[in-house]
């Protein structure tokens, strides 16, 4: 586990992803159902662009008690006040996250893309405070992303960091991540391609309890 500011005891056991086509109207409902974590996903967009999405995802959920992230974008994240940056292996190297993260004068999380139980290990020691793990299932939201994992290569990853389970994830695989030891789950289409958006999240949250 991270002995740094943020802990497995605070991370969101659901993370739901956001990006600028999504129903920002519909967030704190979402909130308002359990789910406790958000990442901002804006992979197009202008840096100022994006910092206006963060800033309105943030505006839109300050009510309740819940972590926003941005994924890619550390100096967006920091202009933004957001809560933590999720890093893939394309973006800044984690342990310069890390360094500028301890500098802050408040907790900051810092969370690494992994694929298989040597990344962990690596993110451990570069600063991680968690990893997101995947892809566990077929992903329809991301192109260019490996061939599934399945859920025995999260199970073999376990004990290092918490793992959140990304990819492909609908309700009975997240009941099955958290059977094999993930912390909890990352979504994209289980929530925003769902028929009633907040009945899914309901359902994942109490997926993973």
């Amino acid at each position: 586990m991270s002995s740094h500011p943020r802990s497995a005891a605070v991370l969101p056991r659901v993370f739901c992803l956001v990006g600028p086509d999504d129903d920002l109207s519909l967030l704190p409902a979402l909130a308002a159902r359990g789910v406790t974590g958000f990442q901002v996903r804006d992979k197009t967009s202008e840096d100022r662009d994006c910092l206006a999405l963060v800033v309105t995802v943030m505006a839109s959920l300050a009510s309740y008690d819940v972590m926003v992230v941005v994924d890619d974008r550390l100096d967006v994240a920091l202009a933004a006040g957001a809560d933590g940056v999720h890093l893939g292996a394309r973006d800044l190297p984690l342990v310069h996250a890390r360094r500028l993260a301890d500098a802050l004068d408040r907790p900051f999380v810092v969370g690494a893309t992994c694929r298989d139980a040597t990344q962990v290990r690596a993110a451990v020691e570069d600063g991680a405070d968690y990893a997101g793990f995947g892809p566990i299932g077929v992903s329809g939201s991301k192109a260019d992303l490996p061939d599934p994992l399945g859920v025995a290569a999260l199970r073999g990853a376990t004990g290092n960091l918490p793992l959140v389970a990304i990819g492909g994830i609908d309700v009975p695989t997240a009941r099955e991540v958290r059977a094999a030891g993930a912390h909890g789950v990352a979504v994209i289409g289980a929530v925003w391609r769902a028929r009633d958006p907040l009945r899914a999240a309901e359902e994942l949250v109490a997926a993973v309890a």
